[in-house]
């Protein structure tokens, strides 16, 4: 089996894989191993009669404008649109707006007093302590009603586990926190403002973004169908069904569990745990609402967690949508059965009325979303502490195991390469 020197070996050629290699700039000593035949990763856009859909919804939340220009000056001819985002949440037959917490003034009054009264006692006759888990603290900050309400069924929904044994900090930054102060004065002067409150997306889809960063690459660089197969620490020697890559050094951003296989490393089953989502991407033959992006479904009745528009992005006249379900990690999901069960409840919804589904494309994103657990935390701080002394370094939403932005993952594979060069990476 030959063997080939190089300084830098990135596993994976997702947005995390293939922005290391741009940071480190031209002329670099690196190659990006991919398992699959086309780069990506979940980033990957499908075509289909005139449909333009992610593998699931991939909406850029930029808030470093040097990275954003890096990408848009890459990225020849495409449009790409800032939206002012509008998601809401359906419930009880209506559409609140989101966030849930900010907007109970929106409820019936009956569940609005219910509320308002959970909420406010929860913080008038708060308990001792630190909150244990993430189920502790949605009911601890936000009272029984607001919690049973939403916060607990959208989040069971979407992780597809326990909410006891999540991390009170599962979701960072990224989940709407508000205080009584926030949500009395919302019901008078609305602020619904998130970190997501606008977006970017180009026109040809979140594929774009992904080319660009190869655009910064040398031709050869990228070798798709070559899976990494086993990792030798002490040698420092990656092996495909290929060849041998002798490192300097290794940047993964394969899901952790994985590259500690390679690596020929005990895994923690109890500490790694995630969910599988199932994205149905829909095109129907003419448009359906008009003035939302995201719509939030807490309903346990319904299959799905969450609707999005594709179309109200660029205005197209179809109703283009992406659909998720979340599910048990273990699960063997009946692909055609959940179809037949979207389109009814999208029906249910009020979304499908006399539409006619033209086209359609469907993927298993598995993992998708990862459990942020105290164990796992303290496992992955520790390992990949003692992988990163023997030159292996994990990124990424799976890589470090964690809850991230796409933009995330730019940063923090900029901020790994500047490390290493002791000065700006290349990268924006």
């Amino acid at each position: 089996m030959s063997v080939r020197d190089v300084e830098t070996v990135v596993v994976g050629a997702g947005i995390s894989g293939l922005a290391t290699a741009a940071a480190l700039g031209p002329g670099a000593d690196v190659v990006v191993l991919e398992a699959d035949a086309e780069t990506g990763g979940y980033c990957k856009t499908v075509v289909k009669d005139g449909f333009v859909w992610d593998y699931s919804g991939h909406f850029f939340h930029f808030k470093h404008p040097d990275l954003e220009a890096w990408l848009r000056a890459r990225m020849p001819g495409q449009v790409v649109r800032t939206v002012q985002k509008k998601s809401f949440i359906s419930y009880a037959g209506k559409w609140v707006d989101f966030p849930f917490q900010k907007n109970i003034h929106q409820l019936p009054q009956g569940e609005f007093i219910d509320c308002l009264y959970d909420l406010y006692f929860a913080k008038e006759e708060p308990k001792a302590g630190a909150p244990t888990s993430f189920l502790d603290m949605l009911f601890r900050k936000y009272g029984r009603s607001i919690a049973e309400k939403f916060l607990i069924p959208y989040n069971e929904k979407l992780y597809a586990t326990d909410l006891a044994t999540l991390d009170v900090e599962a979701m960072g930054r990224f989940f709407p926190h508000a205080d009584l102060k926030d949500i009395v004065r919302n019901m008078k002067q609305a602020d619904n403002q998130s970190y997501n409150s606008t977006f970017t997306y180009p026109q040809g889809g979140a594929i774009q973004y992904v080319r660009a960063l190869e655009s910064a690459l040398a031709p050869g660089t990228v070798r798709t169908s070559e899976a990494v197969t086993a990792i030798d620490l002490e040698r420092k020697v990656a092996t495909t069904p290929q060849g041998q890559y002798r490192y300097r050094r290794l940047v993964s951003s394969a899901p952790f569990p994985r590259l500690l296989s390679l690596c020929g490393l005990p895994v923690d089953a109890q500490a790694y745990t995630w969910n599988q989502v199932l994205v149905f991407n829909l095109g129907f033959d003419r448009k359906g609402p008009s003035d939302v992006h995201w719509l939030y479904v807490p309903d346990r009745a319904r299959s799905f967690y969450r609707v999005g528009f594709y179309d109200n992005i660029f205005d197209t006249p179809r109703m283009s949508l992406y659909v998720e379900l979340g599910l048990d990690r273990h699960a063997k999901p009946d692909v055609a059965a959940l179809r037949a069960r979207v389109l009814a409840d999208l029906a249910a919804e009020g979304l499908v009325k006399d539409h006619r589904l033209v086209a359609e494309h469907s993927v298993l994103m598995n993992p998708a979303y990862v459990h942020i657990t105290q164990r796992s935390l303290k496992e992955f701080k520790e390992t990949s502490a003692r992988l990163a002394a023997q030159g292996v370094h994990s990124i990424g939403r799976y890589g470090a195991w964690t809850y991230c932005s796409i933009e995330d993952n730019l940063v923090e594979a900029r901020t790994l390469v500047s490390s290493w060069l002791g000065r700006p990476s290349a990268l924006g």
